[in-house]
């Protein structure tokens, strides 16, 4: 299925440049809402947004596409991208909208779509909007334009469903957290709910100018947290990405985890209190040590596309609940429809306290596989994969490697990059080995 617009997660790009232009959001939210309307006579939206200054723009633009397709408009204000999950079902509306660009700089900037069951919409819907992009538009008379009016209190709302996550038996008392909300969407509801829950709050990141988001903190930049919870004495550090669905997370002793050991962690958890695990679903860059420590609990481990929605379609079909990616994206499925970086640290951090382990021993048996990952700059639309040379050194180092590593070669959705990455026991050689595949494409 070719699509113009839509990559692996929404649409998203620099502003300025198509798509992300006003006169573009302004044909999205009435392509949009003309969809909507095929299915029902007056759809109700619910737009949220992370700290971006382009944010501004987007959210106005959308809201007169809406309104002209005859569709009221729910405004949250700065709100994680799970918050407005929550809220689109919590408020059964019929469509959830997120303005963000996620880890991305403030220069970038996106639009992500939620069913009115919380849930990312699936490839097909994405390919109707993407008709109605290409056809005339068709406002509506006065009388059927859509209302739009803000929710006061849709922070609050989010920051008791996070806190509803974990039972309520249970809290962080006693713990010193470091809360990195990376300018972003979190800032005002991260360090609440910890706080709330009886943590002592270190907050960093929480001040957004509309241009810091991400820029040298939150969970594409965990230097930040590290130095921090160093110099705190803080017990944990959690850094949220810009719109906070994914998360990363540093013990006292410095020691930074990926989102496959903390999805390790929740499995660990849920076994060891009689609950069951029928499989955990990775994605292609899952590491393989978790996926070797699985399979010594007999929990089976599925390798979805990367991307969480891809994650979320296979948990789906399966009927699993726990799954995820190393950079941070996790999904509970028994606990929300939706990655989100503050309930996956809820998730870990009462794991810990109910276990009376530290985090690294319940990583005992875990042992990761070196990865190198190496982003290559490419032509968009460049056709990588007739690369004879790439095809050439990746039979090669494949035949190296053997049993002992895997080459995972993509592009990535949102940017013209390929990703190269080299999982190996011997880190050097992994090293090594995606050097040259890099090499091979830049040649």
């Amino acid at each position: 299925m070719t699509r113009t617009y839509f990559g692996t997660d929404g649409i998203r790009g620099t502003v300025g440049h198509t798509p992300i232009t006003a006169d573009f959001m302004l044909r999205l939210g009435h392509a949009v809402g003309r969809v909507l309307r095929q299915a029902m006579p007056r759809p109700t939206v619910l737009i949220g947004k992370d700290t971006r200054i382009s944010g501004y723009m987007i959210e106005s633009a959308l809201e007169a596409g809406f309104a002209s397709a005859g569709v009221d408009v729910l405004l949250t204000g700065p709100l994680p991208t799970p918050g407005v999950a929550y809220l689109t079902r919590a408020f059964r509306v019929d469509l959830g909208v997120v303005i963000s660009a996620s880890h991305n700089p403030f220069d970038d900037n996106g639009i992500k779509f939620f069913s009115a069951t919380g849930e990312k919409l699936p490839d097909a819907w994405e390919q109707r909007v993407e008709t109605a992009l290409a056809e005339p538009a068709q406002w509506v008379g006065s009388t059927e334009l859509g209302k739009a009016r803000r929710l006061d209190d849709a922070r609050g709302r989010y920051i008791e469903f996070c806190k509803a996550t974990i039972g309520s038996d249970q809290s962080l008392k006693g713990l010193k957290i470091v809360v990195d909300a990376a300018h972003g969407a979190a800032y005002q509801v991260a360090p609440a709910v910890f706080h709330e829950l009886g943590a002592e709050v270190v907050a960093i990141g929480c001040a957004p100018d509309g241009i810091n988001i991400n820029a040298g903190c939150g969970a594409t930049a965990p230097a930040a947290l590290l130095q921090a919870v160093k110099e705190h004495g803080a017990d944990y550090g959690v850094a949220l990405d810009g719109d906070a669905d994914r998360l990363q997370l540093v013990d006292a002793a410095g020691r930074l985890y990926s989102g496959d050991e903390l999805l390790y962690v929740m499995v660990v958890d849920r076994l060891a209190h009689g609950l069951p695990v029928p499989g955990v679903v990775g994605t292609l860059m899952t590491n393989l040590g978790v996926e070797q420590a699985l399979a010594a609990r007999n929990v089976p481990l599925v390798r979805a596309k990367v991307g969480d929605r891809y994650v979320l379609e296979e948990l789906n079909a399966r009927g699993w609940t726990l799954g995820g990616e190393g950079s941070g994206h996790l999904l509970a499925l028994d606990k929300h429809t939706t990655g989100d970086g503050i309930v996956s640290a809820l998730q870990v951090l009462i794991a810990i306290g109910r276990n009376g382990k530290r985090l690294s021993d319940l990583l005992a048996g875990v042992n990761l596989f070196s990865q190198t990952l190496i982003n290559v700059r490419i032509a968009r639309g460049d056709d990588w994969s007739a690369n004879p040379r790439l095809q050439s050194e990746q039979r090669r180092v494949q035949d190296e490697l053997a049993k002992d590593g895997r080459v995972l070669i993509r592009a990535s959705g949102t940017e013209p990059v390929l990703r190269v990455m080299v999982e190996a026991r011997d880190a050097a050689k992994g090293r090594t080995c995606a050097e040259r595949l890099a090499d091979s494409v830049r040649a």
